[in-house]
């Protein structure tokens, strides 16, 4: 955004934000549904082939990436007007993607105040180190870092770990309705959990919901990670941080197929999501569309997001993500200076 834009974004995209209850509803019916007859397909191809099952239950998989984002906007108040019908439909949602809707309401609400800021950092968002403290911190610290930030570790133990273990524990200062949310979320996952097996037979549960539940995971830390981890984010500490500067610079627009954009609830607008959370998914992409002052940002598709797999940690005078092999030629980067007239 130009200066002389400066201001006036808000009044651009303030009609956007007004969720449509028949825009809302019709996308609880395109995005359960799929997964609930995708689940009846693959169980009913159970006895004919283990790999149609599994083939059925990896789009079964992409269809809870979408369930996933109508619990994200429920989470931001942004998909009905009424608080209640958000609070009822996150939680529903956060039972089928195995995430309790109010203690990731509470850290996505802070991901989004602090994303960016090197004094503000630590929760709901990828864990990240700028040079200095990597090179000064513990041997055990650097390898724990190392391991977080291994690809493999992240996509493949990371999922497991989040969805299925970490997310079914309060957090330390964890209010009483945060804490009950939490525990009906824990009994409502069991509840279906238990009740397909019952219905289907574990092996078959597992084979189905294993696949889904894979897929659709490790979709959902990808897109989480890639589009806020690209070379010249957005970090400052706390003095010079901005929100709207953390938004624009500090979020990508993942430019993906149509197909894709529809499946994943359109969420690479994330620069626009970034920008006002209350924009419902489905308007993300008329904002964007309609307003060229704000396609003026970082643009990565399916095959440059790769290399953000190689950034590691973030180095302060150059302002750019650096991977570790990097450290090597520190003296070699050139130091970043701000454009006069960014956001």
């Amino acid at each position: 955004m130009k200066e002389a834009q400066q201001g006036n974004w808000r009044k651009e995209i303030s009609a956007y934000e007004k969720p449509r209850l028949t825009s809302s509803i019709w996308q609880l019916i395109n995005t359960i549904g799929p997964v609930v007859l995708l689940w009846l397909a693959a169980f009913l191809c159970s006895p004919i082939s283990a790999w149609l099952t599994v083939g059925i239950a990896m789009i079964a998989g992409g269809f809870l990436v979408r369930t996933f984002i109508i619990f994200h906007d429920c989470c931001h108040k942004s998909f009905f007007k009424n608080r209640k019908a958000n609070d009822i439909i996150g939680t529903i949602t956060g039972i089928l993607t195995y995430v309790p809707y109010l203690q990731w309401k509470y850290s996505h609400t802070v991901h989004h105040a602090t994303c960016g800021n090197l004094d503000r950092r630590g929760t709901g968002d990828i864990w990240t180190l700028t040079v200095e403290e990597y090179l000064t911190a513990s041997p055990l610290r650097r390898l724990v870092y190392r391991l977080y930030r291994n690809p493999f570790i992240m996509f493949t133990i990371g999922p497991v770990y989040i969805f299925l273990i970490d997310y079914r524990f309060n957090r330390k200062r964890a209010g009483a309705k945060e804490r009950i949310n939490t525990y009906i979320t824990n009994a409502g996952i069991v509840a279906v959990g238990g009740l397909l097996c019952w219905a289907v037979g574990w092996q078959t549960f597992l084979l189905i919901q294993g696949t889904i539940f894979m897929v659709s995971s490790v979709a959902g830390i990808w897109l989480f990670y890639v589009q806020h981890q690209f070379e010249d984010s957005y970090y400052e500490e706390d003095a010079d941080w901005e929100y709207v500067k953390a938004a624009m610079h500090g979020s990508s627009y993942y430019k993906l197929p149509r197909v894709l954009h529809w499946i994943t609830g359109n969420i690479g607008f994330h620069h626009i999501h970034h920008l006002s959370p209350r924009i419902p998914n489905y308007n993300l992409e008329a904002v964007h569309e309609t307003n060229p002052s704000l396609q003026e940002v970082r643009t990565i598709t399916l095959l440059t997001s790769l290399a953000s797999l190689n950034f590691r940690l973030w180095h302060e005078p150059s302002k750019r993500l650096i991977g570790f092999r990097d450290l090597k030629n520190l003296a070699r980067l050139p130091v970043k200076a701000a454009p006069a007239a960014e956001l």
